[in-house]
């Protein structure tokens, strides 16, 4: 074990420049989350109004409830009426002088003097002055009354706020789940579109990243992008309201101190756009590298590579590690910087607010607000409100600087999941598709080129034909091409020029799912997976049914291993058919093809594993089974090739030779025969070394 250093390679140089990610690309990339959020559109209405009217109840019972607290049962002044009535108590209670509420001091007549009281008028005597009367406070008992009634709301308050903040977490986490889903499912539907060009070019652990963790990111866009910046800007703009109420100079101090954290989040845009992505990109990595190395461990542990796995993983994990790591410390930097000027921000204000509490200066709306709140004048309860609502514009102003910093990963990343959706396929549907022909007669291929690339050729001008009820082998060295060749008549890739037909019909003119629905593969790589031996079987064959899965095993020849197995066909099988032979792989993959009854099947290598006996049972199944369809072998084995109606020898991209074996091996100079040749004495060394 190693520890992280902890600023080695803090720098910037060197890291990949982000997309550009102006206001109008935003944009876009927000309106194009709205399909994947329209479905949801009525839940996200119902969570936006309980969002907006929680909030404003809220910020009214904290106004309310901090003028009971403070001026009513800690001063005493009379209630309003209103607060009378939620608090269930008589007009005893309420104040009969609204305009005066809060003053608490009369002024005398010119000359005069001032004095306090209750309920009384003063004359003093020499003075030309006379006093009005002062309203009464609330007795002991009232403010006790109240101060009970109070805590009883408090308490009926957060049981119901926490019951409804529950439920709507629930409810908004189902929403946001849903809407990820829709994205999550559109791009693994184009990731399988895409032709095997595509997927051939690029990582696994890169797509999986994307649909994965990328994808996740509509969901932060509702949060972060779209609900946290309203709510936001709501309290920003409520806090300065409520703040202009009590002094309009609050509000516009507040408003020149915001400049300079604007300029502040501008200016930091770009740096954190490329945090955002070097830590996407390296995270991405760390994802291919752990399905990489969890995909060949048998590899790895064959050839005592280790070691070097875990240091490649070592390196791969530091790097995202530290991407993301470096992202969060510039936030925080930034983040400190704000807190701090917020901080001081409030010391100041708390020194104003102060001086205007001594000197009973009268609150910007006065007796406008008298009828329900008690802030006429500068007093405790108005320094508190007016504290709390600094404090939380303050909070809103480091908030909105988070959103936004968080904003740039956010479309970074929305950027990349929209990159899979932008792809296009490369093999597409004819706007007018042609049936399948049944019965199937023939398949042709016509002047055939193709290459992955396109100044790198694979299939130089490929004519082959093959009949019903024959078996055809195509035969050659590695990277002869045999593999593309039946790649392309499954359409996974279409010719760069020529064409591939079924009874004479282009197969660029059919529907790909119906190819495919009539064409069945075997792969020389035996795919299984962590499930019962008949649902390996009917993997791909929907609704299949007992009987054609043991008809399939049957030809296959995996039938008699099968029933000794511990539970027969519904044994489950390890991770990957681990707990099988190679042999025994092979034979439930060349069932899986069969089951399908498909009118084309294909078998890439299909006996390579199995011994000679097990191998001529299969080929014989095969061929009775086999009326009526058009098999493909790919091979190298003799045993197999021998039998088949037709060998199509493949060399550089081109059919060298085709015919039946013996005509083949007839041809003393034939590259058929030179191939045979080789293959029998490598065979012949090979036995020889044992």
């Amino acid at each position: 074990m190693s520890e992280l250093a902890l600023l080695e390679g803090y720098q910037t140089e060197g890291q990949a420049e982000p997309p550009p990610l102006g206001f109008p690309k935003m944009y876009r990339l927000a309106l194009r989350t709205w399909p994947y959020m329209k479905p949801m559109i009525k839940h996200l209405l119902v969570i936006g109004a309980f969002a907006l009217s929680g909030g404003l109840i809220a910020v009214v019972g904290t106004f309310i409830g901090t003028d009971l607290l403070t001026n009513k049962v800690l001063v005493g002044e009379k209630l309003q009426p209103i607060q009378a009535i939620v608090l269930f108590v008589g007009d005893e209670y309420v104040t009969t002088d609204p305009e005066k509420l809060g003053k608490g001091v009369r002024k005398a007549t010119k000359g005069g003097s001032t004095a306090k009281g209750k309920g009384t008028t003063i004359s003093v005597p020499g003075e030309s002055s006379e006093l009005e009367a002062i309203e009464p406070e609330l007795t002991p008992e009232q403010r006790r009354t109240v101060r009970n009634r109070l805590i009883v709301w408090g308490a009926i308050g957060g049981v119901l706020g926490a019951i409804l903040m529950s439920a709507a977490w629930y409810y908004t986490t189902w929403i946001w789940q849903c809407i990820n889903q829709n994205l999550r499912v559109a791009m693994v539907e184009r990731a399988e579109s895409l032709s095997l060009k595509y997927h051939d070019n690029a990582r696994v652990g890169d797509a999986i990243f994307r649909v994965y963790q990328d994808s996740a990111m509509i969901i932060n866009l509702l949060q972060a992008g779209i609900i946290a910046p309203i709510t936001a800007l709501y309290g920003v703009l409520v806090g300065l309201a409520f703040v202009a109420a009590f002094d309009p100079w609050f509000a516009l101090m507040i408003v020149v101190i915001g400049v300079p954290l604007i300029w502040m989040a501008v200016a930091s845009t770009p740096r954190i756009r490329r945090r955002a992505l070097a830590n996407r990109e390296a995270n991405s990595a760390l994802t291919s590298r752990a399905q990489e190395v969890f995909t060949a461990i048998k590899v790895v542990k064959a050839n005592r590579a280790e070691n070097r796995a875990f240091n490649q993983f070592a390196a791969d994990s530091k790097r995202a590690l530290d991407a993301a790591y470096f992202l969060r410390l510039d936030m925080a930097l930034l983040m400190m910087v704000v807190a701090i000027l917020g901080g001081a921000l409030l010391v100041g204000f708390e020194y104003i607010m102060v001086s205007w509490v001594i000197d009973k200066r009268e609150t910007a709306l006065g007796a406008l607000v008298a009828s329900f709140i008690g802030f006429v004048i500068w007093n405790l309860g108005a320094v508190q409100i007016a504290r709390d609502r600094v404090e939380r514009l303050s909070w809103s102003g480091r908030g909105l600087l988070g959103i936004w910093m968080r904003m740039q990963d956010l479309f970074i990343a929305l950027d990349r999941a929209f990159y899979l959706l932008d792809l296009e396929p490369e093999v597409l549907d004819p706007d007018d598709p042609i049936a399948f022909p049944a019965p199937i007669e023939q398949v042709a291929w016509q002047g055939v080129h193709f290459g992955y690339q396109e100044d790198k050729g694979i299939l130089r001008g490929i004519d082959l034909e093959a009949n019903t009820s024959t078996v055809t082998a195509i035969v050659g060295s590695t990277g002869a091409g045999k593999s593309t060749l039946m790649s392309l008549l499954l359409r996974l890739y279409d010719p760069d020029t020529g064409e591939i037909r079924v009874n004479g019909v282009d197969l660029r003119d059919m529907a790909i799912e119906d190819i495919r629905a009539n064409a069945a593969i075997a792969l020389q790589k035996n795919v299984l997976f962590a499930d019962t031996v008949a649902n390996n079987i009917g993997f791909g064959t929907p609704n299949v049914d007992r009987a054609a899965v043991e008809a399939a095993a049957h030809v296959a020849c995996a039938d008699e291993f099968i029933q000794q197995m511990a539970k027969g066909y519904d044994t489950e099988l390890g991770e990957r058919g681990g707990k099988l032979s190679a042999g025994q792989r092979q034979r439930l993959s060349i069932a899986r093809a069969i089951v399908r009854d498909t009118p084309i099947l294909i078998l890439d290598e299909p006996t390579a594993s199995l011994d000679a006996r097990t191998e001529q049972d299969v080929l014989a199944n095969l061929a009775t089974w086999g009326e009526g369809k058009v098999i493909f072998l790919i091979t190298h084995r003799l045993s197999t090739i021998r039998n088949a109606d037709q060998i199509a020898f493949m060399e550089d991209g081109q059919i060298a030779e085709l015919g039946r074996h013996d005509d083949l091996m007839a041809k003393s100079e034939g590259r058929y025969r030179a191939f045979v040749d080789a293959e029998m004495v490598g065979a012949d060394e090979g036995s020889s070394d044992e």
